[in-house]
């Protein structure tokens, strides 16, 4: 997808360019910069750092990425933490806008950086997770083919920045993914029927009438539904919007959408498919309209699914917003390539 949050050490990252969380002298230190230097071969990266002769805060430059999985290393240096009332955020947008500026420049297709400055800089984690979102959207709506991720070790830093925190705790909870019987297959129903009176334990209704005839189903067949991609496509053009704004809104590549727009019968994933009912501002029943023409539902089963509830019924349809409660629980995250 064109924005991805992982969970990794960045220096076993796989990306043209690793971005370096540095300081102004270039020299290796603790954290991220000290798994650049180790991961690139401390000696021949503090060499190509020394000859660089420094960088001013705000600034990035770019070395080899020696033995990292990257073929160049931009070293940014954001603003140490003094309250907030000394230009700290003008600044880290300035870090960021340069970091994306050199990834431009070297025509990388895929860049992972983690979260500047929040380290020892001592930059709040939220709103340095805030001004990274703006300038990564900034960025891949210039060049939205190239591949961003932000790299975090803890899913714990994306986790204390989840919006509605508390309420989506107490609107999941384990309890009430726990619940239903379908959550765990055989072993929960049985257990649920043994736990009831006997003759209380539902028994599904006996279908109307027997299975089609022939006739009928070649009937049915004439006269399917419309696939997702023509519903798809039927949405955008009702709500006036261009393919590259429900793409980029989703957060999957121009590639994917390319695809689902070619082939009528194309079968998104779930991820994908939520992806676009937000970027098209859909309410919950909506979006569970445009999934069943992908053969998909929302249940209460999936704590992905549940999360996404939790979001669309108070109409966020921001898919970054979501996406980071989804990485803080483990979950797929939405506009995944399918």
């Amino acid at each position: 997808m064109p924005f991805g949050i992982i969970r990794d050490d960045i220096a076993h990252v796989r990306a043209d360019v690793l971005v370096n969380a540095a300081n102004e002298r270039l020299a290796a230190g603790g954290g991220v910069c000290g798994a650049i230097f180790a991961g690139a071969g401390h000696e021949r990266m503090s060499a190509a750092c020394r000859a660089l002769g420094g960088c001013p805060t705000g600034g990035a430059v770019t070395t080899p990425g020696f033995d990292l999985p990257c073929r160049w290393v931009v070293h940014a240096v954001g603003p140490i933490w003094r309250g907030g009332a000394h230009g700290e955020r003008a600044r880290l947008h300035v870090c960021y806008r340069s970091v994306f500026a050199e990834v431009e420049r070297l025509g990388a297709a895929s860049v992972a950086f983690p979260l500047i400055s929040a380290g020892i800089f001592g930059y709040p984690v939220r709103e340095a997770l805030d001004v990274a979102r703006d300038e990564a959207a900034a960025f891949l709506g210039r060049c939205p083919d190239v591949e961003v991720t932000l790299v975090v070790f803890s899913s714990d830093v994306v986790a204390a920045c989840v919006a509605d925190a508390d309420e989506l705790r107490a609107f999941i909870g384990d309890e009430y993914v726990a619940a239903s019987p379908f959550a765990h297959g055989r072993d929960r129903m049985a257990d649920l029927r043994a736990s009831l009176p006997d003759g209380d334990f539902p028994v599904p209704a006996a279908p109307a009438a027997a299975a089609a005839a022939p006739d009928d189903l070649a009937d049915c067949l004439a006269h399917l539904d419309a696939s997702f991609s023509q519903a798809l496509l039927a949405l955008i053009d009702e709500r006036g919007l261009t393919d590259a704004q429900v793409y980029r809104r989703a957060n999957i590549s121009r590639q994917l959408f390319s695809k689902i727009r070619s082939h009528a019968d194309y079968r998104p994933t779930k991820p994908t498919a939520v992806a676009l009912a937000m970027a098209l501002g859909l309410t919950l029943p909506e979006t569970q309209e445009l999934l069943a023409h992908a053969g998909l539902t929302l249940s209460r089963s999936s704590r992905f699914d549940v999360i996404v509830e939790f979001y669309l019924s108070r109409g966020v349809h921001d898919v970054m917003t979501v996406n980071e409660a989804l990485f803080a629980y483990d979950q797929p995250l939405l506009g995944s390539a399918s």
